[in-house]
């Protein structure tokens, strides 16, 4: 299994798991919380077969990748997303973040600049900023962040059966865009990431990109579900579009936040011709 070493903690490398296939323009893929690489299955499968090399990673604490009890900031995000693309050598690339991802891309193209890549897409995005204040009226009271916290250090087990409830929409999507049995791996993926990490990435959920995204002077493509109930369109996809000079808006209606399983094929129709 392809690892690169991001960091170190104590006596052990802090390594990211990732997956690197087909041939053409390098697409990368960032996943969202609390799942895996493994969550765009359905966007590689047309990527690749638009003729694409894509790559997926699992975010540090996730997936395949190290467990380390810190380093789950956006900084450390996106030097780890840096390590990657250096690593990899990767350039005139691509870029797509999902949800927890779209941060990694405000603030590695704020950081690192935009030399080597060409495109960006994030959706259902976490940008621009989601703690609700005077100035972000749509966004999420701070009461809610500590109430999940909460949660998830008293029983995440339980939690992410309640998490995937809204992430998916599953009163209008189960057993129409979405089978019990990926309800069950989507848990079973949550549950098996990072205990320190999952409680962790609570408190980034409200990091500030709104220094970060109008640095970024390539095409971006803001993908975002109307009926989502993690991250509000109003709070982010529409907002990240506002402060994306020449960024391009597309609101999918009545799609959840798992969109990209449960609406792949309309994320598809946006996101791969916006890659090609």
């Amino acid at each position: 299994m392809p690892h690169i070493t991001a960091d170190k903690e104590n006596s052990a490398p802090v390594e990211l798991y990732y997956e690197d296939h087909g041939a053409g323009r390098p697409v990368v893929l960032i996943h969202g919380f609390p799942l895996s690489g493994r969550a765009w299955e359905r966007q590689e499968r047309a990527l690749i077969a638009a003729g694409h090399r894509v790559i997926t990673y699992d975010r540090r604490g996730f997936g395949k990748s190290g467990r380390p009890a810190a380093g789950y900031d956006y900084d450390t995000f996106a030097a780890d997303l840096n390590k990657l693309v250096t690593t990899l050598d990767l350039r005139d690339f691509d870029i797509a973040g999902h949800s927890m991802g779209g941060g990694e891309i405000a603030r590695y193209l704020g950081s690192y600049g935009t030399d080597r890549v060409r495109r960006a897409a994030i959706v259902s995005g976490i940008p621009p900023y989601l703690l609700k204040t005077a100035q972000t009226p749509n966004g999420v009271p701070q009461e809610v962040f500590d109430q999940i916290a909460g949660a998830l250090t008293a029983d995440r087990f339980a939690y992410f059966t309640e998490w995937n409830k809204n992430f998916f929409n599953l009163d209008q999507t189960l057993g129409t865009r979405i089978s019990g049995e990926v309800v069950r791996d989507a848990w079973n993926t949550a549950v098996s990431a990072s205990p320190a990490g999952t409680i962790a990435c609570v408190a980034t959920w409200h990091t500030d990109f709104r220094d970060d995204l109008p640095k970024i002077d390539i095409p971006v493509l803001v993908v975002h579900g109307t009926a989502d109930r993690i991250l509000p369109i109003e709070a982010c996809g529409a907002r990240t579009h506002e402060l994306i000079k020449g960024s391009d808006f597309v609101a999918i209606d009545g799609a959840d936040h798992g969109l990209c399983w449960t609406y792949a094929e309309e994320v598809n129709a946006h996101l791969v011709p916006f890659l090609s």
